[in-house]
């Protein structure tokens, strides 16, 4: 294997290695085999380019066309033009896949699933890492340097996971592995420029023990870094992952801080649409309350115009008791009961599933209590998964007419959850008020909303809709009335701030199933959301607004004094004159909808691929014939140019009359043959070496290729003809020298390997000398035209000199 071989192959190991260390990142792992291609495919494309004499800078950046062309095929390959072209359906199908990225990337938790902007966002950084691992240790030979994209790619993965994986040593070893295996090689190659490197058995070996040394140094580096690692504790000051904060979730002191979660939405409608019930949750009790009870991990009370999240809210650690819920009264049933959950391996959340309000949490681990949205959320990386613990819960039952009769709410509360973003569009508060009209309470206008999206609204559950709950999706939501709880919850909650009363979105479980005994079990497709409205006297109050989902608190009998008129039955979701229109179906229809179909005017589009299905199914395979047969022609051109290029060399044993010694060949055919025996040589692994004569070449190419008697005897002959024809004065007659060309090229192919001359054929590395004859003839043709620019030059400067002389 060639030096440069060598570096390619080390290089895509290099990179492969250090790929592993984003396994983590993504469930399921399908998305590891087309990236292992596509570093392949990399280090293909870098050794045919540089193979051909292809100069260094177009190197990368024909790598960088190919791999971007296999991404846009195996991303959105069904929209490609024919399957092969990426016109403008596929790039546009192509550029909403990247700008779901980032939505992806806010959304999900790690382990995320492996959706398509996420698969495209990781096979293109490995990719883009692979070439470049690969321009720096190969085509500019800097292997030093490829260890900073290594470093880049491994930091990456291992600093997002965190301690979601208890294999980061291993990823350290894979990428520290294969950095060094890239630098020996190059080491390698440094050291043999000095000479040709002699092997010997004693212990004078030269160069023996520098590489011995070299090798041992930089396992024991690895491994050294390896163990101080693992012995050297971690430091907690600085925490990029959850706000850049100091301090933030520590362990000692009063554990004050800020801690940014993802949204959980995403991760909610997620669960709804696996199509098996995966149990997530297991938990016993023995209050009958918890028949009904809901589990809830946190609240959505930011709505900051582009959806709903989890506000920033100060975490603290988590009190022994916890504080009673915040304007609860003595007068309002409020009975504890105790629940021990069991969590799932499979549920990953950075929020524990509790029944709200919490009273009492006895649980292991880096926990903290958020005092405003009654949760309990993981500091740093903890996450619930396996997670055991015990908690004490109220279950808080207030009556209609203490709902109803409840003071307004405080001044904090009402200026913090009732603020609406300044482009929510008007049909939300026209609706709303439409809805509730002769409604006199807070409670009597929650209780005309919670009716009209259940019974008279005419609303249709359905999980398949884009999870949006930013304004334009909850005024989509109105006008479709399609949608799932989230879209339920959400729009309750912003038509209810709308009507000034304090609301937030609750996320969480329903009511699981009932194994008796006090056991309950809940699964993924009991994963739900829910509004809560806040009532002096009670706090937040759970109200369920989706269809056919979860269950109606007992206070949640309709009220009596509300008497809906027939405009508040079925309004109008159609916006009144001032009012912002609501989005149509085919308005701004989101990258995720689209991928899934569900967007309205998507069948109304008939790309470049579909119609060619109409015009039936041999257009399509006569396209895809002639492509395939292109690709095949352009990787047999090498082939095909070089078996003609030897039969006119060798012309088939023909003399040409007139040539020296009257019958004999002429110097250029002589020549000719002689070039066709070192080509052969090269084909077969012994590079030709211009500074030998013919008589040393032959010996050479004897000594590494052994000939064999035959094959040196006419090999030798074809040296002395090449002496004659240059050196002589009178060459003499020469025989023919095709039968003895061809006896040299059986012995060296009887001698090479299978895969030497399986290459040979395929990719025979003299055809290197297209490219070097296409150089000569540039630069040729630059000095020519160098020169008669000069000529012109002078001529035009002569008269001048004249005159001044």
């Amino acid at each position: 294997m060639t030096t440069r071989a060598r570096l390619t192959l080390y290089s895509a190991l290099a990179s492969a290695l250090a790929m592993l260390g984003l396994s983590p990142l993504l469930r399921p792992e399908g998305w590891l085999l087309p990236t292992l291609g596509q570093v392949a495919v990399v280090a293909l494309v870098g050794a045919a380019l540089r193979r051909f004499g292809t100069p260094r800078p177009l190197v990368p950046a024909g790598q960088l066309v190919v791999a971007l062309y296999l991404l846009v095929l195996g991303s959105v390959g069904p929209s490609m033009t024919f399957g092969v072209l990426p016109l403008r359906p596929a790039l546009h199908d192509f550029a909403a896949l990247l700008t779901g990225a980032p939505n992806d990337i806010a959304n999900y938790a790690i382990p995320a699933p492996a959706t398509p902007s996420l698969r495209l966002l990781l096979i293109g950084s490995v990719a883009l890492v692979a070439v470049l691992v690969d321009a720096l240790a190969v085509t500019y030979r800097r292997a030093a340097l490829a260890g900073l994209p290594l470093l880049a790619l491994y930091s990456v993965g291992t600093g997002l996971a965190g301690s979601q994986t208890g294999a980061l040593w291993l990823w350290f070893l894979c990428t520290g592995g294969g950095y060094l295996m890239l630098l020996f090689a190059e080491g390698r190659d440094r050291l043999s420029r000095w000479g040709r490197v002699f092997r010997g058995t004693g212990a004078t070996e030269t160069g023996g023990g520098l590489s011995t040394g070299g090798h041992l140094t930089g396992i024991l580096t690895l491994v050294g870094a390896l163990l101080i690692g693992g012995i050297v504790p971690a430091w907690d000051g600085l925490d990029l992952v959850n706000g850049g904060g100091f301090g933030n979730g520590g362990t000692g002191g009063s554990g004050h801080g800020s801690i940014n979660a993802l949204n959980p939405v995403v991760s909610l409608a997620d669960g709804l649409r696996r199509p098996e019930n995966q149990v997530v949750i297991r938990y016993h009790g023995t209050d009958p309350a918890l028949r009904t009870a809901y589990l809830r991990t946190t609240a959505l009370d930011d709505f900051n115009g582009t959806d709903w999240q989890p506000g920033n809210q100060p975490a603290n650690s988590v009190p022994d008791p916890i504080p009673a819920p915040e304007g609860l009264d003595k007068s309002v049933s409020a009975a504890p009961m105790t629940t021990d959950v069991s969590i799932s391996d499979s549920l990953s959340s950075q929020w524990l599933p509790v029944p709200y309000p919490l009273q009492k949490a006895e649980l292991k681990g880096d926990w903290r209590y958020e005092p405003e949205s009654g949760s309990l959320i993981g500091a740093k990386s903890q996450k619930s998964n396996g997670m055991r613990y015990t908690v004490t819960s109220l279950d808080v039952g207030p009556t209609a007419d203490q709902l109803r009769q409840a003071p307004a709410a405080p001044g904090p509360v009402l200026q913090k959850y009732t603020q609406l973003p300044a482009n929510l569009p008007g049909v939300v508060r026209t609706t709303a008020q439409q809805v509730t009209d002769g409604a006199a309470t807070d409670y009597d206008k929650a209780m005309a909303l919670q009716t009209w999206f259940t019974v008279t609204g005419n609303f249709v559950y359905s999980p398949s809709v884009d999870p949006g709950t930013g304004p334009q999706a909850i005024a989509k939501f109105l006008q479709d009335k399609r949608g799932f709880c989230v879209h339920f919850a959400a729009t309750f909650a912003a038509m209810a701030r709308s009507l000034g009363i304090p609301a937030r979105v609750a996320v969480g479980f329903a009511p699981g199933d009932d194994l008796g005994g006090g056991n309950y079990q809940v699964g993924t497709k009991d994963y739900h959301a829910w509004p809560e409205l806040y009532f002096s006297g009670v706090g937040w109050t759970r109200f369920e607004p989706t269809p056919s989902r979860g269950v109606a608190p007992a206070y949640g009998a309709p009220a009596p004094v509300t008497t809906p008129t027939s405009t508040a039955q079925q309004p109008t979701a159609t916006p009144t004159g001032g009012d912002t229109a609501a989005p149509s179906a085919g308005a701004s229809c989101a990258p995720q909808l689209r991928r899934q179909g569900g967007c309205p005017d998507q069948n109304l589009a008939t790309p470049d691929l579909v119609r060619s299905t109409d015009r039936g199914l041999p257009v399509q395979l006569i396209v895809a014939l002639a492509v395939t047969g292109a690709v095949l022609l352009l990787a047999a051109t090498p082939m095909l140019w070089r078996r003609r290029l030897r039969r006119r060399r060798l012309g088939e044993g023909r003399r040409r009359p007139g040539g020296p010694g009257g019958g004999g060949l002429t110097e250029a055919q002589v020549l000719a043959a002689w070039q066709e025996l070192i080509d052969t040589a090269w084909d077969l692994g012994i590079p030709p070496d211009e500074s030998l004569s013919p008589r040393n070449t032959v010996a050479r190419i004897n000594e590494a290729g052994q000939l064999g008697e035959r094959g040196r005897a006419a090999a030798g002959r074809v040296a002395l003809a090449t002496e004659r024809a240059l050196y002589a004065r009178d060459p003499g007659p020469s025989t023919p020298l095709g039968p003895d060309v061809r006896t040299a090229r059986e012995s060296l192919r009887a001698a090479a390997g299978r895969r030497r001359r399986l290459r040979a054929e395929l990719l025979p590395p003299s055809t290197a000398r297209v490219f070097w004859r296409v150089g000569d003839a540039v630069r040729s043709r630059r000095e020519r035209a160098a020169a008669s620019a000069g000529r012109l030059r002078e001529r035009l400067i002569a008269p001048l000199r004249r005159s001044k002389g």
